[in-house]
């Protein structure tokens, strides 16, 4: 069973930056898209950014311009790099992928267990 591990996470300022890391590991096939979800307590887990296989990215709109996702295939890792924080986007960052882990199943969705990204004002 694939492993997603995050870091990262902390305390930051508005206006201050933060660059998560997720890696993936385990028995992986490959690996079709990464990213990034966030959650605040009491709401829906929200997609923050995603990153598929072949490059192309997804953002939030809430997120556009400000965060930049990216990967590193060799070492099955997704970074965020959140610029110009807000208190806003403080939440709990899910990372996520979607991975095969076998040629004889299908992808299927894997979650990291979060960090906790704080932006006071």
């Amino acid at each position: 069973q694939p492993q997603l591990v995050e870091s990262g996470g902390g305390l930051v300022q508005a206006g201050g930056s933060l660059r998560l890391s997720c890696a993936a590991s385990g028995r992986i096939f490959s690996i079709n898209a990464m990213g990034w979800y966030r959650q605040d307590p009491g709401k829906q887990r929200e997609l923050v950014a995603v990153i598929t296989s072949g490059g192309s990215t997804n953002y939030a709109d809430s997120v556009k311009g400000r965060f930049t996702i990216s990967r590193d295939n060799a070492k099955n890792t997704v970074y965020l790099q959140m610029n110009s924080l807000k208190p806003e986007d403080t939440a709990v960052y899910y990372c996520y992928a979607k991975l095969v882990v076998s040629v004889i199943r299908p992808a299927y969705d894997y979650w990291g267990q979060g960090t906790q990204v704080t932006v006071s004002s």
